[in-house]
């Protein structure tokens, strides 16, 4: 039985509003993707493209203003980590639990390459990490971060001579060993500020002429060592050169 003209363009015309319909669902779909793309917020867009320093000014930043974002935390980027990490600054700092620079920082897995000692004192052990976190991870920023507050500085202060029983005195002794510190003019001399800025001072010093490895790297422009301070009750870190 022959199908008529006008049932046969009504028969097509079905078949081509279907089509259509299932064209404009993909096209809304891909179309829709795009736009959830493209509507990330100019903190989103810009974080990968920061340099280092400025990263981690921005995370600060997020951290003060009690907008921290978290970054860096999903299943994703756990799995990502079995592989290597690549982190893209080293921080020195102190053992104190105030201060996590995961948080300070607003980083998150695999960001940051972290050395902590008590007053943020650095021997052979803590220069090879650093050396390893830059040779090996590329790594191109060392920030050495000193706090308000610090009990490292504040044991050195409080010493006057006196000697510790205990392992503590190994610390007293580095700090008050830093010519930086033994250059703080007089009325400066018991401020923990002055003594834990000349302290960070030491250490960024120590790093940038420390061979064979990090004084070359600095030299040809290739990695950046900064001293930074951390305010406790602000929650802003400060940077020095």
């Amino acid at each position: 039985m022959s199908i008529g003209p006008i049932p046969l363009m009504e028969s097509l015309l079905t078949i081509q509003t279907t089509t259509i319909k299932r064209e404009m669902k993909i096209f809304l779909y891909f179309a829709g993707l795009l736009l959830l793309l493209s509507c990330k917020t100019p903190a989103q867009k810009d974080s990968n493209s920061l340099l280092p320093l400025d990263k981690l000014k921005a995370g600060n930043e997020r951290f003060a203003n009690n907008t921290p974002k978290h970054p860096d935390e999903s299943p994703q980027r756990k799995q990502e980590l079995t592989t290597g990490q690549h982190p893209f600054a080293v921080i020195v700092c102190c053992s104190d639990s105030r201060v996590s620079p995961e948080l300070l920082f607003d980083q998150g897995l695999g960001d940051l390459f972290i050395i902590r000692t008590a007053g943020n004192v650095i021997g052979d052990y803590e220069l090879g990490s650093i050396e390893y976190a830059v040779e090996h991870l590329h790594s191109q920023l060392v920030v050495v971060m000193g706090h308000s507050s610090c009990g490292a500085v504040g044991a050195y202060l409080e010493s006057h001579g006196e000697r510790h029983e205990d392992h503590i005195q190994s610390i007293v002794d580095y700090i008050g060993g830093e010519p930086e510190i033994k250059s703080i003019d007089s009325h400066s001399k018991g401020d923990p500020v002055a003594a834990t800025k000349a302290n960070v001072q030491h250490g960024v010093h120590l790093l940038k002429n420390s061979t064979p490895v990090l004084k070359s790297l600095v030299d040809k422009g290739e990695l950046t060592i900064a001293g930074a301070y951390y305010d406790l009750n602000s929650g802003k870190v400060s940077f020095q050169f």
